[in-house]
């Protein structure tokens, strides 16, 4: 899935877009055979420039829904000026979060890359699997448009873009810490690319993005751990683990003995601080920042139902979508707070 990104012509395409409606409206179709054939395949490439679009859009929105259900509530529950430009950012972090599952970075090189970044927004991909160039195609010109929109800084595309690389070396981490620097920079450049997509920047708010981010990745690491323990991989990090005597053979055979929940309590833990952490900003954020922060939900929703299941990461329950989380982020919305 070659997702690379690059910038999209937008004001233009709307002017053809334009064009193209207004032609209809005041054409009769002897007066359209009349036309200069240039201007008859102008008329056919914004046609057809705007269906491409349509098609962007259609692939990224299901891509998100299907991937990160979550992100995709969230990002309903946007302003309808940061809305489209949310989903773009979603699918995008679906895209480079699925290099580990079948996808391997193409034979540019880590220098080539950041220029081509830095010169159009674009980093390659390549999946081992064949795909239509258009889906290929789909979520670059999608996070284009959200970028030349917004503005948004390359210095964070290229941060979530470098972590996610780190994915492919398939390696655990060693001690909490290099569990919460990955999920700093995986999860939390998303966060202040939402917050540029809604028009703030703020210290306070930055702040509570980078704990917020934190919590994020910790948590992920929580509930994929079923998951990965089915591929004979461990995740949590090795120091936790050594702490409670406690083997990656004993997440592989999914054992559900204390030791094995005491290690999974104290990641939790670390995970609940930051969430903690980020609240404790709130009085100091702007209004217009609180809907980047949403996720908080989800992340405070697992976290309960985690400490419910006597923090057994295995229990059935865990694996189930919570039937009422739309309501939930709904509520957390129409309140304005994290």
């Amino acid at each position: 899935m070659a997702a690379s990104i690059s910038c999209i012509k937008h004001a233009k395409s709307c002017v053809k877009h334009s064009l193209f409606f207004t032609v209809q409206r005041q054409t009769s179709p002897a007066g359209a055979c009349a036309r200069r054939p240039a201007e008859i395949r102008s008329v056919r490439a914004a046609a057809s420039a705007t269906a491409d679009v349509q098609h962007n859009e259609r692939f990224c929105l299901e891509l998100v829904r299907s991937r990160d259900y979550e992100g995709f509530v969230c990002s309903l529950l946007l302003p309808e000026a940061a809305r489209r430009s949310a989903l773009a950012l979603r699918a995008f972090n679906v895209e480079l979060a699925q290099a580990g599952e079948g996808l391997c970075f193409s034979e540019v090189s880590r220098s080539d890359a950041n220029a081509v970044l830095e010169d159009g927004h674009r980093r390659h991909l390549q999946r081992q699997t064949t795909q239509p160039a258009s889906q290929r195609r789909a979520v670059e010109d999608f996070v284009s448009q959200a970028v030349k929109k917004h503005n948004l800084t390359k210095r964070w595309l290229t941060r979530i873009i470098a972590e996610r690389e780190k994915d492919l070396d398939d390696r655990g981490y060693r001690n909490l810490q290099e569990l919460e620097s990955y999920a700093e920079n995986a999860q939390s450049p998303l966060l202040y690319l939402l917050l540029e997509s809604l028009g703030v920047k703020d210290v306070h708010a930055d702040h509570a993005a980078s704990h917020v981010g934190k919590a994020h990745g910790i948590v992920t690491c929580l509930r994929a751990t079923p998951h990965h323990s089915g591929r004979r991989r461990v995740y949590l990090p090795l120091d936790i683990c050594m702490l409670h005597g406690v083997s990656q053979e004993d997440f592989i055979r999914r054992s559900r003995e204390q030791d094995v929940r005491d290690v999974v309590y104290d990641v939790a833990s670390q995970a609940h601080v930051h969430l903690q952490n980020a609240r404790s900003f709130g009085p100091s954020v702007p209004a217009a920042a609180m809907p980047a922060f949403l996720h908080t939900v989800v992340l405070e929703d697992f976290l309960q139902r985690v400490r419910k299941a006597d923090f057994d990461i295995f229990h059935p329950s865990l694996q189930k979508r919570n039937p009422l989380l739309a309501i939930q982020l709904y509520l957390r919305s129409w309140k304005k707070t994290y």
